[in-house]
């Protein structure tokens, strides 16, 4: 108990909350196609690959959305960015409830949908931006639990579309972002930690760096998997099982409430033990549940309970993730956690494409599972080969919190950490 005092003393709780809520919203926001997924391919009658491709496409246009918001948040602050980011998300989903009429329309309201998508790092800087570092993965995963919205797609949009059109839940939606833009408002401080305005090539400096794209590809995993898996199980429960619109999206709440959850006891985890060593854990664990979920498709009990341990270790990946990214960039915590899911999500999309192909060629979802659980292994073995290089240079061993003065001692240029006695 104590230990959660200091926490909240450490930092500034009503902007953590106020992150939280706004992550929630818009990440349900984000996903609502692939809640309705089984009503939209109904009313359109979509094949399998047409139905992994409109449930990607709000994933790939929010991937692209998170680094154009990671920069506006530099020159307009963190909290007024966010407050943009949602009016436009109450303007794009007016859109959707008044002019969505074809499966074109589906499509570009998916594009629309992805600005939902850009909040991720900023969220994730607003709210533990006022922690210190021994204290981050705990905020950043309180903050990303956010992705708990997922829930709220799944929950709520087949019963709402059921009883008044899956149109009209884009108009209820709106609605419901008014919540947290007065919580934002009201509630939200700009952090302490302002980062520097830089130049294009500085913002862009993740993706000239070894760590930023080993940082990507991992995420590629841990929140590709969460977000594309949790976008497509309502359509692979309808078809797979032949259970009703609105349980397969209690199915799918199911999972992602676990991943969610388990996001922030990932990021409380990692502070004790190391981000490194808990994301080892999560991509065997992920691997082999991916590979069972898979061969399990008869079983819609059994493969429930596999997809809720799938996204377990997916949620604490996530956490973990973002307990490391502070440490290696710590002046530039949004931008870089920008850069990084927007890679990530954008890997997101792949799942959904794989699955519809999958069963499109093939007629079963198994060579989709495989092919995400090699991709998982893959990122195991990268991991490996550059924890060492880590833990000689920015983090202690396992990807712990070095001390505050010896990171603050040891920053680069860009916040780049860098070993004692070497150069930047």
């Amino acid at each position: 108990m104590s230990s959660l005092k200091t926490f909240v003393r450490s930092g500034h709780w009503p902007t953590l909350a106020a992150s939280f809520l706004y992550f929630d919203f818009t990440f349900a926001i984000w996903v609502l196609n692939g809640a309705m997924a089984p009503f939209i391919s109904e009313t359109f009658g979509l094949d399998a690959a047409q139905k992994g491709f409109m449930v990607s496409v709000p994933i790939i246009a929010g991937a692209l959305m998170r680094f154009p918001l990671g920069v506006l948040s530099q020159y307009i602050g963190r909290r007024n960015a966010a407050l943009v980011e949602m009016a436009l998300i109450v303007l794009a989903l007016l859109y959707g409830s008044l002019f969505v009429k074809s499966h074109g329309d589906v499509l570009a309201m998916g594009v629309l949908l992805g600005i939902a998508g850009g909040s991720f790092g900023v969220a994730l800087s607003l709210g533990a931006g006022w922690f210190p570092p021994q204290y981050k993965g705990l905020a950043m995963g309180i903050a990303g639990a956010g992705n708990s919205g997922t829930v709220l797609a799944v929950l709520f949009a087949p019963p709402l579309a059921m009883k008044y059109g899956w149109t009209a839940v884009y108009g209820l939606a709106a609605a419901t972002m008014l919540l947290p833009m007065v919580v934002m408002w009201l509630a939200a401080k700009e952090p302490p930690d302002r980062e520097d305005h830089q130049s294009l090539r500085r913002h862009l400096a993740c993706l000239f760096e070894r760590d930023g794209w080993a940082f990507s590809l991992i995420y590629v995993v841990t929140f590709g998997g969460f977000i594309g898996l949790s976008s497509f199980l309502p359509t692979y429960f309808y078809d797979q099982f032949h259970v009703t619109k609105v349980q397969a999206g209690q199915l799918t709440m199911l999972a992602t409430l676990m991943g969610s959850a388990i996001r922030v006891v990932g990021g409380y985890v990692s502070d004790r033990i190391g981000g490194i060593t808990t994301l080892t854990g999560v991509l065997v664990l992920t691997a082999a549940t991916l590979v069972a979920c898979g061969m399990a498709g008869g079983s819609v009990v059994v493969t429930t309970l596999l997809f809720m341990l799938c996204f377990a270790g997916l949620g604490a990946g996530n956490g973990a993730l973002f307990q490391l990214v502070p440490l290696r960039w710590p002046l530039t915590t949004a931008v870089a956690g920008s850069m990084i899911g927007e890679i990530g999500a954008l890997g997101g999309g792949f799942i959904p494409n794989a699955m519809g192909q999958s069963k499109q060629w093939t007629g079963s979802y198994l060579a989709g599972f495989v092919a995400c659980a090699a991709l998982a292994l893959a990122m195991l073995v990268a991991l490996r080969l550059v924890q060492g290089r880590w833990t000689r240079t920015w983090a202690e061993k396992g990807g712990r919190a070095r001390a505050a003065a010896a990171q603050s001692e040891s920053a680069g240029a860009w916040g780049r950490p860098v070993a004692r006695g070497t150069q930047a």
